[in-house]
């Protein structure tokens, strides 16, 4: 590898190699774009680089960090790999079903190679891609890596880049894309060295996090160029299939190209190249179909955005809750109206906001392009004990709720282990030293000591502490994926009934001839409309309906020679008008 980094205004960088146990001292010659250059790099060499005396400092496109984000960084020849996809032609996002899993939490071993085993399991319940919470190096062991530095590398305790190479490469074997989350909004703080290279940030600009990175003031290439080669990399030398782009609404851009919309163009060429489809994913809180609006027609050309709003209408609506952003939902209207209109807030006001929010979308727009779920990493682990909805609703109620997502105009998403009814809690850990590991503590105590949480659950509640290793190690799946003969068999049984259900609804047209929405006949007896409707009882007294044609029932279920079907408390009926 040449070593090579950006830093437009530092006066001398010299590149600090350890070799063999040999520490090297070799100077490093600037360019006229701000790069400087310097020696070639050895597969498994240690280095960094010295900025006007100080450092040495890990690079900022380091590859592998197998010592820590203070320490060295480490050559990796990702050429080195022997992929065997030759015959693996890509997967469209769009109507595709997402697994959204942490590689950590995932298995016992919470590895990259043990998850791996896990895939063939994964491809036999339906899903088609895994979608991998962050994997850039962070500090620690553990965490869920949306504080990672080293934003072109692979953790170390994952088992480091050429795990992630050997995962996609198993992946495309079974039939499965991959699709990996980056965060590019924000980076650290622990670790965070790229200030002492150039400008990579900006105070012009404010994010949560503090300073925005540099993408629209002088010497914003820099940073732009880090963000489009770091996806470039994933594509085409560890041959993801998509990328989900956290929090894209705090990517600060008044340029007259947006950088989303400068990497979609990149993306699209290198999908034409290399001949298989490459997808972005935007998670946006904008409500506002810009994000994929073709660059051509000034949008900026994602392939899907999540949909936050389809979560909390459901949501709302299964469990009763209105704290916090739920406040603004629970109605069976709100669930109507993002299931014809998307969101529920499209130039609406927003009671939780205090501000209109949002705008509507196109009626001609794909709903495909809109990915969402009834759980995920956010809306589980940001609950004051990580506890999923399974933990409260009925067994009838989660399979509504598969079913609403799973059969929905959309493109689904679930989370580890809602397949079957997973009740283990999934919460929000951390691995820092201090002093920022107890300030992380105070701060989550903190912040969920005022929001009514306590009175949600209607008991004394401990938050449990990020810190301690426990809240990590009661946050794993044990076995991946459940096993065959356990108490969540119904559930299973269910979910695969609904995955082989929905090629039913392919193609979208069939949307246009039925338009979908959602309607309540009685209470807590709610219908999904569309070219498949589900009937679900979630009262607790039996009901009947009439049907035509019944393809899928969960519970106690009669249906007679008329096609009146009896559903008892917590049954549901698929059916194909």
């Amino acid at each position: 590898m040449l070593a090579r980094v950006w830093a437009p205004h530092a006066a001398n960088i010299v590149c600090v190699a350890a070799v063999g146990g040999v520490e090297q001292r070799l100077p490093m010659q600037l360019g006229d774009d701000g790069w400087w250059s310097g020696p070639e790099l050895v597969h498994g060499a240690n280095y960094g680089y010295e900025v006007d005396g100080d450092g040495p400092w890990p690079d900022p496109r380091s590859a592998a960090q197998p010592d820590g984000v203070h320490a060295l960084s480490r050559v990796f020849d990702t050429g080195l790999h022997r992929w065997t996809d030759s015959e693996w032609t890509g997967v469209d996002a769009l109507g595709s079903v997402f697994y959204e899993l942490h590689i950590g939490a995932f298995t016992p071993q919470g590895t990259l190679d043990a998850a791996a085993a896990q895939l063939p399991a994964l491809k036999s319940i339906g899903v088609d891609i895994v979608e991998l919470m962050p994997v850039a190096p962070f500090p620690g062991r553990h965490g869920w890596g949306y504080d990672g530095v080293a934003l072109f590398g692979v953790h170390q305790s994952y088992g480091g880049p050429a795990a992630l190479q050997r995962f996609v490469d198993a992946a495309h074997r079974a039939g499965l894309g991959v699709c990996l989350d980056v965060v590019y909004n924000h980076l650290g703080p622990d670790g965070n060295y790229l200030s002492k290279f150039g400008p990579y940030f900006t105070d012009v600009h404010h994010t949560p996090w503090g300073w925005a990175v540099n993408l629209d003031q002088p010497d914003a290439d820099g940073m732009r160029r880090f963000v489009c080669d770091n996806a470039l990399r994933w594509f085409s030398e560890f041959h993801i299939d998509c990328l989900r782009l956290d929090a894209v609404h705090e990517l600060k851009d008044d340029s007259p190209q947006h950088v989303l919309a400068q990497l979609s163009d990149e993306v699209a060429t290198l999908a034409d190249r290399i001949g298989r489809p490459l997808s972005l994913v935007a998670e946006s809180d904008l409500n506002d179909d810009v994000m994929v609006t073709p660059t051509a027609q000034g949008g900026y050309g994602m392939t899907a955005q999540w949909n936050d709003d389809v979560h909390h209408a459901l949501h709302s609506y299964l469990t009763g809750e209105r704290h916090g952003y739920y406040t603004d939902f629970g109605s069976v209207e709100a669930l109507d109206k993002v299931y014809r209109e998307v969101f529920w807030h499209n130039g609406t006001y927003s009671p939780f906001r205090d501000a209109n929010w949002g705008k509507p979308v196109d009626p001609a727009r794909d709903r495909r392009r809109f990915v969402v779920c009834a759980s995920n990493h956010d809306q589980v682990g940001n609950r004051a004990i990580g506890d999923r909805p399974s933990t409260t609703l009925t067994a009838g109620a989660q399979a509504a709720s598969l079913a609403f997502i799973l059969l929905s105009p959309f493109t689904p998403m679930l989370f580890m282990g809602e397949e079957y009814g997973e009740t283990r809690p999934f919460m929000f850990f951390t691995d820092h030293d201090e002093p920022l590991g107890s300030a992380v503590s105070e701060g989550r105590m903190s912040e969920f000591g005022g929001h009514g949480w306590e009175e949600l659950y209607g008991h004394e509640i401990h938050v449990p502490d990020p810190q301690d290793r426990i809240t990590f190690l009661r946050s794993k799946l044990g076995d991946g994926v459940a096993a065959e003969g356990s108490e969540h068999d119904a559930l299973r049984t269910w979910e695969l009934q609904l995955m082989a259900l929905r090629p039913r609804i392919q193609p979208r047209d069939r949307w246009d001839a039925h338009p979908p929405g959602v309607s309540e006949s009685s209470p807590r007896v709610v219908t999904m409309h569309g070219p498949l409707a589900v009937h679900a009882n979630l009262s607790e007294d039996a009901v009947t309906i009439d049907t035509t044609n019944v393809v899928a029932t969960f519970g106690e279920v009669t249906v007679d020679a008329d096609g009146r079907a009896v559903l008892e408390p917590d049954a549901i009926v698929v059916e194909a008008p």
